[in-house]
């Protein structure tokens, strides 16, 4: 399915993970054209993916990469962001997240999917070096 120049798919319709972080979207959040700067909805991605990733740790992590980012549509002054988390992969210091942000319109409460991303994160000691993740929680 296409919609304008953004190709949608099965993902799209509904949000996949846990959600992770909520927040309006402020006047003072916006660019000149009154959307959302797209290093906003970045910063609460990666907040998000801290938190999920922190809880699997069960300490200190820190961001190695951002994979991938695709924003698809532009968040309004208004919204509400709505960020959800996937823990994808699980290796021995690092993690991949899938990373989804929606929107919810303050009017309607309807739901759209805005950015996605794959992020990976890594555990670190109080030094801030990479350090073995604990045992998967039973």
């Amino acid at each position: 399915m296409t919609q304008g120049s953004i190709t949608m798919d099965r993902t799209d319709t509904m949000p996949q993970g846990e959600l992770t972080v909520r927040i309006p979207a402020m006047p003072g959040d916006a660019n000149a054209n009154g959307d959302i700067f797209g290093g906003w909805v970045v910063a609460h991605m990666d907040m998000a993916a801290g938190i999920r990733a922190a809880e699997r740790a069960r300490g200190r992590v820190a961001t190695i990469a951002i994979q991938t980012l695709t924003f698809k549509k532009p968040v309004k002054i208004g919204d509400t962001l709505c960020v959800y988390t996937s823990l994808e992969k699980v290796g021995n210091t690092s993690m991949t997240l899938s990373i989804e942000a929606w929107t919810q319109s303050r009017t309607s409460r309807k739901e759209t999917k805005v950015t996605e991303g794959i992020f990976v994160m890594v555990a670190i000691d109080d030094d801030g070096r990479k350090m073995s993740l604990p045992p998967a929680a039973v």
